[in-house]
C-alpha cells in the first residue's frame, strides 16, 4: 500500500469518527452546566434555610455553578416536595429534606405523591437537638416545674410549632404525650415568626431546632429548660436534657439533599461526593457546630434508611395526637 493510499485511509477514517465523538461529548455534559435549584420549604432564617445557604454557598464555589435558595414555604414543606416533582429529574432542582417530609407520609390523608418512591436520597447533611423554650415571663425555671405549671393551668398555655407536621410540632406532641401536660397547638410558618411570638408571649412554649434559637437564648431574650436529645448538647452543656425529667423522651432534626426519582445515578454520586467533602471541611464542621448540630455525611442509601426509620417512629406519634391534614 502507498504512502498516499494509507493516509487517505485514515483521513476518511477521521471524518467518520468526528460525529460519533462529538454525540459522546454532548451526551456526558458535565454536570453542573447551569445553575442549580435548591427548594427549601420554610420562610428565610429558620434551620433548614441557614443550612441550606451554608452548604449552597460551598457548592458554589466547588462546582463553579450557583446553588439557588427558593423558599416554598406552605402545606407543611409539600408545596416544596411538589415544586422539585414537577421539574426534570435532572439534578438541578433539590429539596432540602426533613423531618417533615417524613412525618407528613401519615399527617397528610391525601398526598399527590410518595415521598419515599418519588424523592431519591442524595445525602445527609445535619442532625440537630429540638430545645424546649419558653417566654421569660413563664415562671416554671426547669421541665418539672413547667409539667406542673401547664397542669395548674389548663388550656391556657400555647405550644408553638413551625408548622403542622414539622419536627417542632412534633416533640410538642410527644412531650404532651409522655407527661399528660396538654396544650394548645398553635402552628406558623417556620421558626421565626413562632421564635418572635415566644418573645412577646403570645404564646408560651416552644420545641425549636436548636440553631434558630441559640443567639436568642444567649442574649436572655427567650429562656432553655432542655434539649430533646438522649445525651446533653455540647453547645449547652450545662443545660439538661428532656430525659432527664421525662425518661425516654428523644427528638431531634435530621437534615439533608433528595431530587427527583430517575435522576441519573452519576448526579447522584456527584453531589454526594461534594456533600462529603463539605461535612470533613474542617471550616463547615465549625459552622455546623456553631449552630448546634452534628455533621450526618453516609451514602444516598445511608439517608434513605434514616428517612425510613424516622418516618416508623413519628407515625405512631402522629396516630397518639390525633393530628391529621386532608
Amino acid at each position: 500500500m502507498t504512502l498516499r493510499r494509507m493516509l487517505f485511509g485514515l483521513s476518511a477514517l477521521s471524518l467518520v469518527a468526528l460525529p460519533l465523538t462529538a454525540g459522546s461529548a454532548s451526551a456526558q455534559a458535565k454536570y453542573p452546566s447551569k445553575s442549580v435549584h435548591w427548594i427549601v420549604g420554610y420562610v428565610p432564617g429558620g434551620t433548614t434555610d441557614i443550612l441550606a445557604r451554608l452548604m449552597g454557598q460551598y457548592l458554589s464555589e466547588k462546582t463553579g455553578q450557583q446553588f439557588i435558595i427558593e423558599n416554598k414555604a406552605g402545606a407543611g414543606n409539600n408545596l416544596a416536595v411538589e415544586a422539585v416533582l414537577a421539574a426534570p429529574a435532572d439534578g438541578y432542582t433539590l429539596l432540602l429534606v426533613n423531618p417533615a417530609n417524613g412525618i407528613n407520609a401519615t399527617l397528610y390523608k391525601k398526598l399527590s405523591f410518595n415521598f419515599v418512591k418519588d424523592i431519591a436520597p442524595v445525602g445527609g447533611l445535619m442532625r440537630v437537638p429540638n430545645v424546649m423554650v419558653v417566654n421569660n415571663n413563664v415562671p416554671a425555671k426547669t421541665v418539672k416545674e413547667f409539667i406542673d405549671h401547664v397542669r395548674a393551668n389548663p388550656g391556657k398555655v400555647n405550644l408553638a410549632s413551625s408548622g403542622n407536621g414539622t419536627s417542632v410540632h412534633m416533640s410538642g406532641e410527644l412531650f404532651m404525650e409522655m407527661t399528660g401536660a396538654k396544650m394548645t397547638h398553635v402552628p406558623y410558618r417556620g421558626s421565626n415568626p413562632a421564635l418572635t411570638d415566644i418573645m412577646g408571649g403570645q404564646v408560651q412554649v416552644l420545641f425549636d431546632n436548636m440553631p434558630s434559637s441559640i443567639e436568642l437564648i444567649k442574649g436572655g431574650k427567650i429562656r432553655a429548660l432542655g434539649v430533646t436529645t438522649e445525651k446533653r448538647a455540647s453547645y449547652f452543656p450545662d443545660l439538661p436534657t428532656v430525659a432527664e425529667t421525662v425518661p425516654g423522651y428523644e427528638a431531634s432534626a435530621w437534615f439533608g439533599m433528595g431530587v427527583k426519582a430517575g435522576t441519573p445515578p452519576d448526579i447522584i454520586a456527584f453531589l454526594n461526593k461534594h456533600i462529603e467533602e463539605a461535612l470533613a471541611d474542617p471550616k463547615m464542621q465549625q459552622r455546623i457546630a456553631d449552630l448546634g448540630g452534628a455533621p450526618m455525611g453516609g451514602t444516598p442509601e445511608d439517608f434513605g434508611k434514616i428517612i425510613a426509620s424516622e418516618t416508623a417512629k413519628w407515625k405512631k406519634v402522629v396516630e397518639y395526637s390525633g393530628a391529621s391534614v386532608e
